[in-house]
């Protein structure tokens, strides 16, 4: 089959997903073509040469922790002719190719959901935040958390409409609220599945934003404890803490060896962790519904804690006992991505014979 996927440029999440479907659609012999923007579209493009054509997305942006949905809306706005005058002209650019594809995946991304809609062409969803739109959530959700859940719960509708399938990538399994939906284990990285997990003295921080600029003397307030700390792309040594640059090949080193994970409620870091039945202590950054169900989940599954701030004394209530946290993650079984490669592939075989 031709197939265009299109993979949103905000975070390298999507992009790191992403690259994993598309290389199992290139190895079963599929041809594909790429739209992305921003870190993503080089990341892709770094990958799969001659595949990957760039588009111009939106990008959030931060007041402190909190995603603020002013500022946001100002960045989208002022960028906003330059990138749809961009976009057109990939727009065209495709429509010349348009007879080659088939098929549109699309992992959340908007551009290649409106062209398979403006050329009739079938759409298939593969990607996380389904879960808040398609599937019975499981987790009450407290009164200062409904705001957010109804906004985000808004936006996923919105994203997506009337695809043919929707593939949500999830570590828990709530029942499913929608038709034409599979949920699947979260999309493993062939470093994370190649790992041989054990268990080192070290503690895994993973910070997105360098805005708690206390954390390093924070972290030194627990002495007996080990911390290995990404997101401030640096090399430097404060006592138990270590700062590393960012290098992923030492930091799947660090997450298959550490004794437990410390991030925030993004979903990729945790699904390895959970895939490396690694304890999570999730503090996810406020306003962000997705991060709030992520977080949640995992203490619900009894595979961490989840905290709304990162304090000495939440991470020494996570950390004192590590026991029945291991206990519960050596219940989680994935085959690899293999489930899901099963269900695309079968998914594939009924786009063809519908045409």
């Amino acid at each position: 089959m031709n197939i265009l996927y299109g993979v949103p440029g905000e975070g390298l999440g999507h992009a790191t997903r992403s690259k994993v479907v598309i290389r199992h659609l290139l190895d079963a012999g599929h041809e594909v073509q790429v739209v992305s923007s921003s870190r993503a579209y080089k990341l892709l493009a770094d990958n799969f040469p001659g595949r990957v054509r760039e588009i111009k997305g939106f990008h959030l942006a931060y007041k402190e922790l909190t995603v603020s949905k002013s500022r946001t809306a100002a960045l989208t706005l002022r960028a906003a002719p330059d990138n749809l005058q961009l976009n057109f002209r990939r727009y065209r650019d495709l429509l010349a190719d348009c007879c080659r594809f088939d098929l549109v995946i699309s992992d959340f991304e908007s551009f290649s959901y409106f062209f398979a809609k403006t050329q009739r062409l079938p759409v298939i969803s593969i990607d996380n935040m389904q879960i808040i739109s398609r599937a019975q959530l499981d987790v009450p959700i407290p009164r200062e958390e409904r705001g957010n859940f109804e906004l985000a719960r808004g936006i996923v509708r919105a994203k997506l409409p009337r695809s043919r399938h929707y593939f949500v990538t999830t570590f828990f399994r709530p029942p499913v609220a929608k038709p034409d939906t599979t949920l699947v284990p979260p999309i493993i990285r062939p470093e994370i599945v190649a790992q041989q997990p054990t268990r080192g003295q070290h503690v895994l921080v993973y910070q997105s934003s360098t805005n708690q600029r206390d954390l390093v003397s924070l972290l030194q307030q627990l002495p007996g404890q080990q911390f290995r700390v990404y997101g401030f792309n640096r090399d430097e040594e404060h006592g138990n803490v270590q700062l590393r640059s960012f290098s992923e090949a030492g930091f799947i080193d660090d997450l298959a060896s550490a004794r437990a994970v410390v991030t925030n409620g993004g979903f990729s870091l945790i699904s390895e962790a959970v895939y490396l039945h690694k304890p999570v202590c999730a503090i996810p950054i406020p306003a962000q519904f997705e991060q709030w169900l992520n977080a949640a989940e995992i203490e619900r599954l009894g595979y961490g804690r989840h905290f709304p701030a990162l304090t000495p004394d939440n991470l020494k209530a996570f950390l004192y006992d590590l026991a029945p946290f291991e206990q519960a993650l050596g219940e989680y079984r994935q085959e690899g991505n293999e489930e899901l490669f099963r269900a695309l592939n079968a998914e594939l075989v009924r786009v063809m014979s519908d045409h």
